[in-house]
Order: C-alpha cells, then structure tokens, then sequence
C-alpha cells in the first residue's frame, strides 16, 4: 500500500505552506504529493486567504524543490483550461520535475467558483462530460503522437489544425493519467479507455468497493492489455490518543464520530485497520486528505506509526 498527502489548498494555504508540506512528505518517505485544482474555497468564501493557487504553477514550482516525490492533481478541471495549452503545461511540469508527474483530470463540478472566475460551464453534465472525453483524446494524442509526427483533431467540441505536438513529456508515452468518480457508466467507460490509474474518492467502503467492480468490469470488456491502479481518497485526522485526535479534529472543524464514520480518524492502529480494509477492497494506494498545512507532526505520525505497518 503507497501512501500519497492530498491537499486543499484553496481552503487556505500559500506556496510557502505547500512547499513545507511537499518538503516533510519527501523527507517522511511518503510515495508522492497531489493537490485539488479549485479556484474558490468550499463553504466560506471569505476564509481561505490568501486566496487561490494555481494548481500546475505550484507543481512546477515544487519540481523544482523536490527530487523523489510523484507531483499530481486530484483533479484537473477539464472547463478551466484549453486542452492543447494544458497538454503543453502539463508536459513542461513533467520535464521540469525529472519524470515524476501524474495527471488528474476531472469533468468539472463546482460551478459558483466558474462563475466568481468568469469561466464558462457547459449547463449539463452530458456537455461536459462529452468536452472532457475530447479533451481526453486531445492530451493523450498530442503526447503520444511520436517526434516528427503531426497531430490534428476534428471533434464536436474541439478542432486543432494540423501541427507538431510538441513539446513531449519525459515519461513515455505520458505522465500516468487518473480519472476518478463513482459514475456507474461513463466514468468506467472513460477510465478503461483513458487512464492508468482509477480513483474513488471520499466514499464508503462499501461504495468504493462496487466502483472498483465496475471499472474492472469495463477494463475487462475493453480488451486492453495494461492494468488499471485502483485507489481512493479519505480525509485523515490521526492523533496518538482519543485527546489528540479531537484536538486535530476540531481544527479542521470536523467531529470525530463523523470522522470515523466517513474518513480515516482514530490511533495509527484504528487508521491502519481502516486502510486494510480499503487494500482488501482492491485499493492499491491512499489518498489521505490532509486539511492542516500547518500541522506537519501530523504527517509524521502517520510516517512512522501507520507507513510501517503497511508495508
């Protein structure tokens, strides 16, 4: 079982929080670093100064300030940007970390933080959902096309003239590709045809378990040939006892019964436990949504009494 640090950081957070973060997660041994790509904080929009980051300019920056950790978003919204300038920046981050990027691509959902932004949002989930799988196309066969080639495209959505697909990724044929959700069609669909890796994010076990089911079934009648990674994503709230995990609860403003119901909450024994249950469920990796930057002896209890146990 890796474990992988997810952050929020339009909740609140700096590209200085985000480095010291990206910073403890390498030196703690944890497998990699991803983060949200939102432009608006969830609830109270006035909280969550100073203000959003941009998702690929923080992991080009933190490229450059790491040498070992996998950089990704959970997810890239496919509404706020082009694909073909994507694929470039994506590609760039990709040179620039030495090979250690994974891509995350969404649909797009939160459609307030659209319009704080003056970013169109298609009205229906079938509109977005059909750009998000030209999109997918796009990406992948802009990066895949091989050095000398040309790439075009003609799609309902999106049209691109004939042209050089430049520039490459450093990995071949791209940087791994995640689709995540728990939609019973589409989602399976896209991810047995698009992606490396298949993520459920914040759900059940139960849930998480019948969305792996159905994206197996969906990589099985494709016929392809590589496997798919399963994994999923829960919020953390880890303390050495009951005192310290209501102390990080209530910081994150979040009850601890709740926690343990939805999430992954309790002693390093309590979180192992959860996290077995999710690998007995097919999970390969986790996703622990960490929501205190600021709390690094949080990530350092998790490195040194759940990582070990899980080995």
């Amino acid at each position: 079982m890796r474990l992988r640090i997810f952050l929020e950081p339009q909740q609140g957070a700096t590209y200085e929080d985000q480095l010291a973060v990206a910073r403890a997660v390498e030196d703690l041994g944890f497998d990699a670093l991803f983060r949200s790509d939102h432009y608006l904080s969830m609830g109270d929009h006035v909280s969550g100064l100073p203000g959003p980051t941009d998702a690929w300019i923080t992991l080009a920056g933190l490229a450059r300030e790491t040498s070992r950790i996998r950089l990704g978003t959970l997810m890239t919204a496919a509404t706020f940007r082009h694909p073909g300038p994507l694929a470039i920046s994506v590609a760039q981050v990709d040179r620039m970390s030495g090979g250690r990027v994974e891509f995350g691509f969404g649909a797009g959902w939160f459609e307030e933080e659209h319009a704080v932004y003056g970013i169109p949002f298609p009205d229906s989930a079938r509109e977005r959902f059909d750009r998000y799988e030209e999109q997918l196309d796009i990406i992948t066969g802009l990066w895949s096309t091989p050095v000398g080639d040309t790439f075009r495209y003609e799609g309902r959505h999106f049209r691109l003239a004939e042209g050089p697909a430049l520039p490459k990724p450093q990995q071949g044929p791209h940087p791994p590709v995640l689709i995540g959700g728990t939609g019973p069609k589409r989602t399976p669909r896209l991810a047995a045809k698009f992606a490396d890796e298949y993520n459920v994010p914040f759900s059940s076990l139960e849930d998480t378990e019948a969305a792996f089911g159905r994206t197996a079934d969906a990589v099985r009648a494709s016929g392809r040939s590589t496997p798919m990674v399963y994994s999923a994503a829960q919020v953390l709230c880890a303390g050495r006892d009951e005192a310290e995990v209501s102390k990080r609860a209530a910081r994150i403003g979040r009850d601890v019964s709740e926690l343990r119901q939805n999430g992954l909450a309790g002693t390093p024994d309590e979180i192992v436990e959860r996290i077995s249950r999710f690998a007995a469920a097919g999970a390969e990796r986790m996703y622990l949504q960490v929501l205190d930057l600021s709390d690094l002896d949080h990530l350092e209890l998790v490195a040194s009494a759940v990582a070990p146990q899980l080995d």
